[in-house]
């Protein structure tokens, strides 16, 4: 089977096709063994596209873990290049069906690659996140082992708990993380995102995501990161997202109430791997 192997801004995936939306299952049981870095191809995650049926082309994402997430900002920019470089799309404008919705791209540049995702409406009901014993602005008190984060939490399609700081350096992500990941506040999980407030617009963010662990960037993080930021009124309603893995530009539409995102999409290698059984 051939793949493609690409990233968004170190966030990285092996993208494949399939048939339709409901084959591309047969794909999460390999993700455990493909994403692995020693005896794999190694990645955060494998991207599933090919022709939509309501949408233009379509998106599933699993995790290193083999779990399913509902949506992948930087994956949804890598999907997107994809299908316009192998002609699933003709056009720089299209449709993509995810498990959390349709989202709509538009390929503003192709050199650097540059993509801009309408991520739609953030969700903010509690019960839709979901998130429980939230209170005013989504906020949250979750103390584990003695320490306590104040989170704001907020759903891009997927959950996210959002925890400002004074200084991001001084997080130990690799314990906290998988912590606040599986904290009973939240029932399907959650991704976890530290946020430092440089300027109005401009904030540091780094990512415990959901199945993959630490990751260099996540997309849909940084799109809760600035909801949560400007629901605290510590930013405007747009501003730039720093990243260990390099930079994206959040819109949070004050109009239409849409978060827009923008960046960047990087095709690594191509190769062929056994099918999966």
């Amino acid at each position: 089977m051939n793949f493609t192997k690409m990233h968004g801004l170190g966030n990285d995936f092996i993208v494949v096709e399939a048939e339709s939306f409901d084959r591309a299952s047969e794909f999460q049981n390999v993700a455990r063994a493909w994403c692995d870095r020693h005896f794999g191809i190694g990645a955060d995650g494998i991207l599933v596209t090919g022709p939509g049926q309501a949408q233009d082309i379509f998106m599933r994402i699993f995790n290193g873990d083999g779990s399913e997430a509902e949506m992948c900002g930087n994956g949804i920019r890598c999907v997107a290049l994809y299908a316009r470089q192998r002609g699933l799309i003709t056009r720089d404008e299209f449709s993509v069906q995810t498990l959390a919705g349709p989202r709509w791209i538009q390929i503003i540049s192709s050199s650097p690659p540059k993509v801009r995702v309408d991520m739609g409406q953030p969700i903010l009901n509690p019960a839709d996140i979901p998130v429980q014993g939230a209170t005013g602005n989504n906020q949250l008190a979750i103390t584990l082992e003695g320490q306590c984060f104040n989170v704001t939490a907020v759903s891009m399609g997927n959950p996210h708990a959002v925890i400002l700081v004074e200084n991001i350096d001084h997080v130990p992500l690799d314990i906290w993380g998988p912590r606040l990941e599986k904290a009973p506040h939240f029932p399907a999980g959650t991704n976890v995102e530290f946020v430092q407030i440089r300027s109005k617009t401009e904030i540091k963010v780094r990512v415990w995501e959901r199945g993959a662990g630490i990751t260099l960037a996540c997309g849909t993080g940084a799109c809760a990161a600035l909801v949560a930021c400007h629901l605290l009124g510590k930013t405007e309603r747009e501003a730039q997202v720093y990243l260990p893995g390099g930079d994206l530009w959040i819109e949070w539409n004050n109009i239409n109430n849409h978060v827009y995102m923008t960046g960047t999409a990087t095709e690594v290698f191509r190769g062929a791997i056994s099918e999966p059984k």
